[in-house]
């Protein structure tokens, strides 16, 4: 049984975190470097942003990260430390600042940056606060971090699952950020987690992969993928469980997916300017790719978010997006209903319009969380995708970002 718990990525043993304004943006209001540290060696992995014009820290932690081994991470937000002719020298620096505060190797840190892409990072103001941000480390620092992470996101995230392996418990925390720029195809935003199970690192990378499928790779605001996208993991083994065998490996990764799943739902519930969480399930896709192509084209689709923001039951905007999906399905057999707390009504049956009550689907439409409901019926296979409506605001808030 998965149980969530307090503490964010403190909540696992042998974890501490901080958040500071370091001075890196104007507002001292907002704070705006991280730290999360592990008391002891620890197993460590990622997963990057697929854009191909990727940000100097991923290219840094991917070296980092080559032995397998970490014991920090350290992120700044307010610049994105991306496209800029100083970055991987910059970004190199601030692993050498942060190990020689913390006495540890500069290789055992990864290093994340977030906000404005094209300025370069002064790093002024994180070497005069490293020495104050590591005294401000705690197990209550997790609040603080993942404060000092978020750009335009309107609050924090944060969450910790535990459960039962073999008579021991395992706990696994994690904080994101993202509100903006938010594309499935990992990564898509800045997440960072921790555990307290014994996982070698090759067997930690492959569940991580597997657990951004099934959750921040199938969440979509506005179908940017940026430059800095990053999920990393660090397991520091002091629950005692080794994660091994068949049942610890299905038991962790279920934690694990409970984890990324919760987060990414509140990356999607706090997308730039949205008035609401919007959750697309695909069920009877013959396979996981059909299934998660369909997902993410309706769930990306302007024009189904704009229809949802205005509450209108414009159902052949889904069937248009499943149409150019790639994803290659009998569209004759497809049901598409919507529901929410105010019920549930059916649009679309076998590919084609019945009569439904217009002023039942505004009512329906008008919750700030729904449901997409489209089944397929040509398989068994379920794959969800979360993201949000597409309001004025959001125009309003990118329209002038850097200022």
């Amino acid at each position: 049984m998965i149980n969530f718990v307090k503490g964010g990525v403190c909540a696992p043993k042998g974890f501490k975190a901080a958040g500071i304004h370091s001075g890196i943006r104007k507002s001292k209001s907002k704070k705006d470097l991280a730290l999360i540290v592990s008391d002891f060696s620890a197993s460590g992995a990622a997963v990057y942003t697929t854009n191909i014009v990727k940000a100097a820290p991923i290219l840094v932690t991917k070296k980092n990260l080559s032995n397998g081994f970490a014991r920090a991470i350290i992120c700044n937000s307010g610049i994105a430390n991306a496209a800029v002719a100083d970055g991987i020298e910059k970004a190199t620096v601030m692993c050498k600042l942060t190990a020689d505060n913390l006495k540890i190797k500069v290789q055992d840190i990864i290093v994340a940056s977030t906000g404005v892409i094209g300025q370069s990072l002064n790093l002024t103001p994180i070497e005069e606060s490293l020495p104050g941000l590591v005294l401000h480390l705690s197990t209550d620092g997790s609040a603080d971090a993942s404060e000092a992470i978020m750009t335009t996101d309107t609050f924090s995230k944060k969450v910790a699952v535990s459960f039962d392996v073999d008579g021991y418990t395992v706990t696994i925390g994690g904080i994101a950020k993202g509100s903006g720029m938010i594309n499935p195809n990992m990564a898509t935003m800045l997440g960072f987690l921790t555990t307290d199970a014994q996982v070698a690192s090759n067997k930690l990378s492959k569940m991580l992969k597997t657990a951004s499928d099934t959750s921040f790779n199938r969440v979509s605001v506005d179908g940017d993928t940026s430059t800095n996208d990053m999920l990393a993991i660090m397991a520091n083994g002091q629950s005692g469980v080794k994660i091994s065998n068949k049942k610890s490996v299905e038991k962790f990764q279920e934690g694990l997916n409970a984890v990324c799943i919760h987060l990414a739902k509140l990356i999607a519930k706090d997308g730039e300017g949205a008035t609401k969480l919007i959750e697309c399930t695909v069920s009877g896709a013959p396979s996981f790719k059909i299934g998660a192509k369909t997902a993410d084209s309706i769930i990306n689709s302007s024009l189904v978010k704009t229809a949802m923001f205005g509450s209108d039951a414009n159902w052949g905007r889904i069937l248009c997006a499943i149409g150019y999906s790639g994803a290659k399905l009998d569209i004759s057999k497809v049901d598409i209903s919507f529901r929410s707390s105010s019920g549930e009504i059916l649009v679309c049956q076998s590919g084609a319009g019945v009569d439904f009550s217009e002023d039942k689907a505004t009512e329906v439409l008008k919750q700030n969380e729904l449901v997409i409901d489209v089944k397929l019926n040509q398989g068994k296979v379920r794959v969800t995708a979360w993201g949000c409506d597409l309001s004025y605001d959001y125009v309003k808030i990118n329209g002038d970002y850097r200022s």
